[in-house]
């Protein structure tokens, strides 16, 4: 146990607060007037009918005042009791357990996911933020949208990886692996949306690397997914024709009972990782699949030591490079020791020293262990060292390809000449820094950087990974860091993350928003209409790109880049800063963007790009600026690791590589050989139905117990707040049970962590006392777009992440859980017919109901605490219902309905007017696609063909 000193904090602030507010209700209401000697004679005024029973203020004497502090130290004290509970106790390893196996498994893997995503959800935030300040705008409510549409494909790539390993399976492999091939393709084709591939053969040997090259959007993606099961199980696609991995038909099996036979690693390994460190993601398929904890463990050290990422076991994912996250990715996907392995753009992103790390690992896994692996990769060349096979996309179809030449370039310079552009280092730079320096949080990420830009110039920033080079490009665009620098003019930064400059959910709202930036920067000068379009043609040259309704999101990689340059060049500033301009681009891709670049150096402007591809930057012409541990120019040169030269491979036959795998899986522990999932037993639909219904209720009455504590024998109704506390946690831990067979499904798992880490973030970010406020506008849409189960899960788990992180979790947990619950849930019980504006209106309405009877709800079941006894709002047990009802609706009057819950409603109606229509946009953009929420028995249900902008938002291709 590590002891945590803020939940205790936290506890004690809450602990005074508390006792305040008990002598507060002593004062106002006629408590404290009893004995002597007399502090402070105030006037007592009895207040009209219905409140007569009720006298404000009057005689305040210490006695009185003594009393009230007395009669609230048990409730203080428990507070504190349950602070230090939630300061010594790790909730976030408790989900960890309970996601190993029991009743609650499903609950709990998707509580897992949300923990795992707040790190995620900060990142996805400091970007945006960044984004607006780049962008010039003020970082407010529309903000929301990028973070959502982040943590939206955040969720998708969790999903991704939950089914690819074994998330949600029913099926358990007897044994290891038949006597067939890893893969066998023939006579396929691959669809989704508008892409069609065709593969007529394709069956690459065990201990063999195939690798797959093509365009952007060429398809390269889709086939992997097809192969991995995910294409036709969760993106919506088609698959026909033969497709066995190792004797399974890939139609017949969906990813999630293939997950010992294929393993995958698919673009952004760091987005996948469903966990928080780097030990618990690699254990997690075995984990799914039931391998007891000490065979996976040892399993989990084994294939550690194997990758070379010992060192990294216990280190959080959100600490990880990108080689690193991508080596550990490689760890996660063979620690079932899969046949096959699928390989999604390895190398994008990182140095020539991971690079040739990670083709190393590659290389040893065919080799040494017989595993077939497939690579698609645009920066291929690297490759060719290790590649049995080549492959490529040509005309739709897959055919063989040739190797590229190592030493080729992987672009050209765009046509014409770079003489007149070059430089006249006569002339005053444009921007110059001198012995720039960058801290932040206490970190030195930049020491002593150094340059000069002149118009027309590109310069290539290099280095490393961790050189500081984004950090100098983000500090000259924003003028921090410490230092001497000067400019003459606007510098405009296209950071890495370019998709979060993107607001809006058209190219042409895109577009439309460029030019009213610009006008307000030009002082409200008029901009003609279409000149952002013309800035986006001039900048993509003959590149067809689509600039109408189509979501930005949904454009290729090479398109989006485009577009953002576009975007941050309407004011045609004096310096351009890209970062990684070419990441997960083909060369047409790239030569596309570098002729945007050489556009905006021939305007006049100096270009500064941070680039691992050292050929993209050599094509420019440009004057390379070496980096490397914050400094800049580099005393040191940047090591280029030695290229990787295989060892002799020993020919054998496939069914020798077979044997040699089989006898190798076959020492495996026995534990691990004879592991079986643990049977789950699911309730009946009906029963199921039944006790949701009877669990709602028993919270209902729960929250009520004041008022109908009245109607019960006078000996029951003492015991009766008791019997409330000690219902609610338990009809909470009934409804979760009848709906843990609702998240079966891995995408339905990761949207309900990734929002419910959203949620949680947001709640903490609040100022609510005893309630939320801002995330009632994500509950309410969320459950509108989703359902009314997903809803009510989703105020679930947003409540538990939520007090678990700020170490709120006591008696009033369970009460939170059902209010904020039935919040999301009433959002998905709307008419489903009511769409555009009428449905914006409708859930405003609905934001200020459920605001004002969630305050009432939350402030009823605690009000005879709150208040104590001796007061003219006091609970009286035995009183009329009349009475005591007026008491109540005072208290909640003065305390929570004038002030907190009409503050929850105007905000909650402001946000669904600011933001609903594009969150709603979003979130069913990404609605899943297996009824994980329909209660159905594990099988797949399609959804209706997907748009093809949906399609390409779950497809994730670049």
């Amino acid at each position: 146990m590590t002891f945590r000193p803020a939940p205790l904090r936290a506890a004690a602030v809450l602990a005074a607060v508390f006792i305040a507010a008990r002598v507060a209700y002593r004062v106002l209401f006629n408590g404290t007037a009893t004995g002597s000697p007399v502090l402070l004679d105030l006037p007592a005024l009895r207040l009209p009918a219905p409140y007569a029973h009720v006298v404000f203020l009057g005689p305040i004497t210490a006695p009185g005042l003594w009393a009230a502090v007395l009669s609230a130290l048990p409730i203080a004290a428990t507070i504190l009791g349950f602070g230090l509970l939630n300061a010594w106790v790790d909730v976030s390893r408790g989900f960890v357990r309970l996601a190993r196996g029991g009743p609650l498994q499903g609950v709990a893997r998707m509580l897992v996911v949300a923990w795992a995503a707040l790190p995620a959800l900060a990142e996805a935030v400091a970007s945006v933020r960044l984004a607006f300040r780049l962008r010039g705008e003020r970082f407010g409510p529309r903000a929301l949208v990028p973070v959502l549409e982040r943590t939206l494909e955040h969720a998708a790539r969790i999903a991704a990886a939950l089914e690819l390993r074994g998330f949600g399976s029913r099926a358990f492999r007897q044994g290891r692996h038949d006597g067939g091939a890893p893969l066998l393709v023939r006579d396929a084709h691959f669809r989704i949306a508008d892409t069609r591939i065709r593969v007529d053969s394709f069956a690459p040997p065990a201990g063999s690397v195939a690798v797959i090259t093509g365009p952007t959007g060429s398809g390269k993606s889709t086939i992997l997914r097809g192969l991995a099961g995910l294409l036709s199980h969760v993106d919506g696609g088609g698959l026909t024709g033969t497709v066995q991995i190792a004797g399974t038909d890939r139609a017949d099996a969906p990813p999630r009972d293939t997950a010992g036979l294929v393993g995958a690693v698919l673009q952004n390994p760091r987005a996948a990782f469903a966990t928080t460190r780097v030990r618990d993601d690699i254990a997690l398929a075995l984990e799914l699949r039931g391998v007891p904890s000490s065979a996976a463990k040892a399993r989990v050290l084994e294939v550690a030591d194997r990758i070379g990422v010992s060192a990294l076991l216990d280190r959080d994912v959100s600490t990880l490079s990108a080689g690193e996250a991508t080596l550990v990715a490689i760890a996660a996907a063979v620690v079932d020791q899969p046949r096959l392995l699928l390989v999604d753009e390895p190398l994008a992103d990182l140095d020539a020293t991971a690079r040739s790390r990670v083709i190393t690992v590659l290389s040893t896994l065919a080799r040494e262990h017989g595993v077939c692996i497939i690579v698609a990769e645009h920066r291929a060349a690297a490759l060719a060292p290790v590649a049995d096979s080549w492959w490529t996309i040509e005309g739709g179809a897959l055919v063989p390809g040739t190797a590229p030449s190592p030493s080729a370039p992987a672009t050209t310079a765009p046509a014409g000449s770079w003489a007149a552009a070059a430089p006249d280092h006569a002339r005053t730079p444009v921007l110059t820094a001198t012995h720039l320096e960058v801290h932040r949080k206490g970190a030195t990420l930049v020491r002593d950087a150094s340059l000069a830009l002149h118009r027309g110039e590109i310069v290539a920033l290099v280095g490393p990974n961790g050189a500081g080079k984004s950090s100098l490009l983000v500090a000259l665009a924003l003028g921090e860091g410490t230092g001497t620098t000067s400019d003459g003019g606007r510098v405009a930064l296209v950071p890495d993350a370019s998709d979060d400059l993107f607001t809006r959910d058209t190219v042409a709202g895109e577009l439309r928003s460029a030019e009213r930036r610009l006008a307000r920067r030009k002082n409200g000068t008029a901009v003609a209409a279409g000149t952002a379009a013309a800035r986006l043609a001039r900048l993509r040259g003959g590149v067809h790109m689509p600039i109408g309704n189509q979501h930005p999101r949904d454009l290729s990689a090479g398109e989006r880049r485009i577009l953002a340059i576009a975007l941050q060049t309407m004011d045609d500033p004096d310096v351009l800063l890209i970062d990684e301009p070419t990441r997960g681009l083909d060369p047409a891709a790239r030569t596309a963007v570098a002729a945007a670049l050489q556009t905006a150096a021939e305007d006049g402007a100096a270009v500064l790009i941070a680039t691992h591809d050292l050929d993209f930057a050599h094509g420019l012409g440009a004057r390379i600026l070496p980096m490397r541990n914050g400094v800049a120019p580099s005393v040191e040169p940047v090591p280029v690791p030695e290229p990787y030269v295989p060892a002799p491979r020993v020919q054998t036959s496939v069914p020798a590589r077979a044997e040699a795998q089989a006898g190798a899986s076959t020492a495996e522990p026995a534990d691990v050989q004879g592991a079986r999932r643990p049977h789950r037993v699911r309730l009946p639909r009906s029963a199921e139905l039944a006790v949701l219904a009877l669990a709602n209720l028993a919270a209902l009455a729960a929250f009520c117990w004041p008022l109908l504590a009245a109607a019960l024998p006078q000996d029951a109704a003492a015991a009766t707040p008791y019997i409330a506390l000690a219902i609610a946690p338990v009809a909470a831990v009934a409804v979760l049970l009848s709906l843990d067979g609702s998240v079966r499904s891995a995408h339905t798992a990761a949207l309900l962590g990734v929002l419910a880490a959203v949620g949680s973030a947001v709640r903490v970010a609040s100022t609510g006392v005893g309630g939320v406020e801002a995330v009632f506008i994500l509950l309410i849409l969320a459950g509108r777009a989703f359902g009314a189960r997903f809803g009510l899960l989703l105020g679930a788990a947003t409540i538990a992440v939520s007090s678990a992180l700020w170490g709120g979790i006591g008696p009033w947990t369970p009460f939170q859980i059902f209010a904020c619950a039935w919040v999301g849930a009433g959002a998905g019980l709307l008419p489903r017919r009511v769409r555009g504006k009428a449905e914006l209106w409708m859930l405003a309405a609905y934001g200020v109901v459920a605001s004002y009877v969630f305050g009432l709800l939350l402030n009823l079941w605690f009000w005879p605490f709150a208040v104590g006894a001796g007061t003219g709002i006091s609970y009286v047990a035995g009183a009329p219902l009349g009475t005591n009802l007026s008491s109540f609706l005072l208290y909640s009057l003065l305390t929570s309905t004038a002030g907190w819950d009409t503050l929850r409603a105007v905000t909650t109606v402001i946000g669904i007017a600011v933001v609903g229509r594009a969150v709603l946009a979003s979130l069913r953009r990404v609605k899943p696609v297996s009824d994980g929420m329909a209660g159905s028995r594990g099988h797949t249900v399609h959804a209706p063909a997907p748009s093809d902008a949906a399609t390409n938002q779950q497809q994730l291709t670049p």
